[in-house]
């Protein structure tokens, strides 16, 4: 497993341990939109560490979510789906939002780990 790969499994874990220790959930809703926000966006860059390492020799800095759809587009029609779904779950809907639905947050967070595992998967 490669550097990028840990430490992208990290960030999950951050992700995952934000929800479960600094926000009450009742009624499969949290309730802070805070914490939220701060495991969406952990949880995406998750996916960003991860996808860099696989694609770093195409762009140094930051990088637009449709560069990121492109590259992944040309590579595997699945995963580019999955991205989609993980952008918006984790990055609009929590990130910026700061949606409530744990159902949601648990997608969100499935998906990422789904993307991080291909992109090891493709490191090899």
């Amino acid at each position: 497993m490669s550097t990028a790969i840990t430490e992208a499994m990290r960030y999950i874990d951050n992700a995952k341990d934000i929800l479960k220790e600094k926000v009450r959930k009742e009624d499969g809703l949290y309730q802070d939109k805070k914490y939220v926000r701060m495991a969406g966006h952990t949880a995406y860059l998750a996916i960003l560490v991860a996808l860099d390492e696989l694609l770093r020799e195409e762009k140094k800095g930051r990088k637009s979510v449709e560069w990121y759809q492109s590259r992944l587009a040309k590579m595997d029609k699945k995963i580019t789906s999955s991205f989609a779904t993980a952008y918006q779950l984790l990055h609009l809907d929590m990130s910026y939002d700061g949606t409530p639905s744990a159902k949601l947050a648990k997608l969100g967070l499935e998906e990422a780990e789904n993307i991080i595992n291909w992109v090891d998967t493709r490191l090899g």
